[in-house]
């Protein structure tokens, strides 16, 4: 009797110790995967619901060439060299940015030289000058009335002196 409990105890802990490992694996065992397949076809949304369009899972980006102005503050001359990248939401958008090339990089030398050095320096002053990039970059570029879709303005070198 003692033979057939150790017996049960030794095939219980195995069959135990076996779900325990396979349950730390990374895939889920197939009769767990095949309950998940089962749920996510009763969520699946009604034939009348448009579909959720997904956003791309890479980001793009239009990099520009660096800029280099000069900035008047108190007299006193103050050397700015900006990198600057824009995160698009599309392609379209990225060859926009690319064939108005020279009226794009005309906006941001506008908008650099109009800066005060010491506010730029600050974080309220960067998020200042994103603000007023992106809304500059945003605008019409004449003859073409479409508009690029500017999802961020990234600084890759930002130097003051």
């Amino acid at each position: 009797m003692k033979t057939g409990l150790l017996v049960l105890f030794i095939i219980a802990a195995s069959v135990g110790a076996t779900l325990y490992y396979s349950l730390q694996q990374s895939s889920p065992p197939a009769w767990l995967a095949w309950a998940e397949k089962s749920q996510s076809v009763e969520a699946a949304p009604a034939p009348n619901e448009p579909p959720v369009v997904k956003a791309s899972a890479k980001p793009i980006f239009a990099p520009l060439d660096p800029f280099t102005v000069t900035l008047n503050e108190n007299g006193r001359s103050r050397i700015l060299y900006v990198g600057i990248t824009l995160r698009v939401q599309d392609d379209g958008s990225r060859a926009m940015l690319l064939e108005y090339m020279p009226m794009v990089r005309d906006r941001v030398l506008k908008i650099l030289a109009e800066q005060r050095p010491a506010y730029i320096q600050t974080s309220e002053g960067r998020q200042a000058l994103v603000a007023q990039l992106s809304a500059g970059l945003k605008e019409p570029y004449a003859p073409n009335p479409a508009v690029p879709y500017i999802n961020d303005v990234l600084f890759t070198a930002f130097v003051i002196q």
